[in-house]
């Protein structure tokens, strides 16, 4: 694999970065210790300048180039690890209990500064680079935060690129598509309230679990009888909780929560018109009511056409190859900076590990030289020294 000689030299010293990283896992915009250890790096690695505080935790470091041809193009790596118990039995397993790195970020933040310790050394380019270490991506929207601080103006950034292990791919080897990539994550929460009472006396009810029964079924047709089947979408009613845990209440209320992914804007607002339907007339039929709370989360991350062009064109200079990636109906935050600037995200494997969101999950350093180079190979391919 044609990787960088100088990141691979450096692999070792990136892994043990990632693993103390790993070791330490902060979650949301909480990475505090995350932030000022990429600040501390960067600083050390030269870069012109670091700045921190930006989306609450974030950091920017600047490198500029030998040459200078204003061009400057951005490249994020996430910070934030998961409300996971770890289960990996690692030496370097996370020491905080109910925390843990279970998304590769840690191997995200290690790639990205080894990539700009390379940068930073070499600075074999024409123009400048701006490397973004983001906080909550899972969950808490750190990417539009970082934009809504202006960062995207503040930089002068003109292209953004992001890039995520892939669990299942061979270690080393990319894979991207053009467009809708990952899907818009919404989330509802739905309470019913009916006539609580006796169980022996269910007639003087308005039975909220059958009315709500009647809804968690109702709303599986949603996708399968109202959405497009060439469309993509996926409705899942993820929690049932209701106001008594005795054996002879019916309760009062009743509350639901779940999740919609939907990959195109007219899909999004028919999914959630059908699901508040739904409630009020299902309700309405057993003389219940529902007040629904859906909430829109991140949108569709969308890949630019041509910035996935040049992707490719890097991914095949590092590993020979670049294959077209599935759609993927997880939500990914990095929309928020392509809905910004033109840019594309690329995923990277992983090997044969345990699956993301999985306390048995722990990222694979061997795919750290092929990740940071494909950095390196953008920034020198997009912005090539001047002669």
């Amino acid at each position: 694999m044609p990787v960088r000689n100088r990141l691979a030299e450096l692999q070792t010293e990136v892994a043990e970065w990632r693993r103390d990283l790993h070791e330490n896992p902060e979650i949301l915009f909480e990475t505090h210790r995350t932030s000022a250890i990429v600040e501390d790096k960067l600083k050390g690695f030269g870069c012109d300048e670091v700045v921190g505080g930006i989306g609450r935790t974030g950091v920017v470091g600047v490198i500029k180039g030998k040459t200078d041809s204003g061009k400057v193009i951005g490249l994020r790596a996430d910070m934030d690890a998961l409300p996971i118990h770890e289960e990996t039995g690692l030496d370097y397993a996370s020491k905080t209990d109910g925390a843990m790195h279970a998304c590769g970020h840690d191997g995200h933040t290690a790639m990205l500064l080894g990539a700009a310790k390379y940068l930073a050394e070499t600075r074999n380019f024409d123009g400048t680079v701006v490397v973004i270490f983001q906080p909550a991506e899972e969950g808490g929207g750190g990417g539009k935060e970082m934009c809504g601080d202006g960062m995207m103006e503040r930089f002068g950034i003109d292209e953004v690129y992001g890039m995520h292990n892939w669990p299942g791919r061979p270690v080393g080897s990319f894979a991207i598509r053009s467009g809708a990539f990952f899907a818009a994550t919404d989330q509802f929460e739905i309470v019913i309230e009916g006539k609580g009472g006796h169980a022996a006396k269910p007639q003087e009810t308005v039975d909220t679990l059958v009315v709500t029964s009647h809804i968690i079924l109702a709303l599986q047709s949603v996708v399968s009888r109202n959405v497009d089947p060439v469309k993509q979408a996926v409705l899942s009613v993820t929690s049932c909780e209701s106001s008594s845990k005795a054996f002879n209440v019916i309760p009062q209320t009743a509350t639901l929560k779940g999740t919609v992914r939907t990959m195109a804007p007219e899909v999004r607002d028919l999914v959630e018109d059908r699901i508040k339907a739904i409630c009020e007339s299902t309700c309405a039929a057993f003389g219940a009511t529902a007040k629904v709370d859906y909430k829109r989360s991140y949108p569709v991350m969308s890949n630019h056409e041509v910035e996935t062009g040049y992707a490719i064109d890097a991914a095949r200079k590092v590993a020979g190859d670049c294959e077209e990636a599935p759609l993927v109906m997880g939500g990914e935050d990095f929309a928020f900076m392509l809905e910004e600037r033109p840019g594309a995200y690329i995923l990277v494997g992983n090997g044969d590990s345990a699956p993301v969101h999985h306390p048995k999950y722990n990222f694979n350093d061997d795919a750290i030289p092929a990740g940071a180079s494909w950095w390196a190979e953008l920034v020198e391919m997009r912005m090539p020294a001047a002669s």
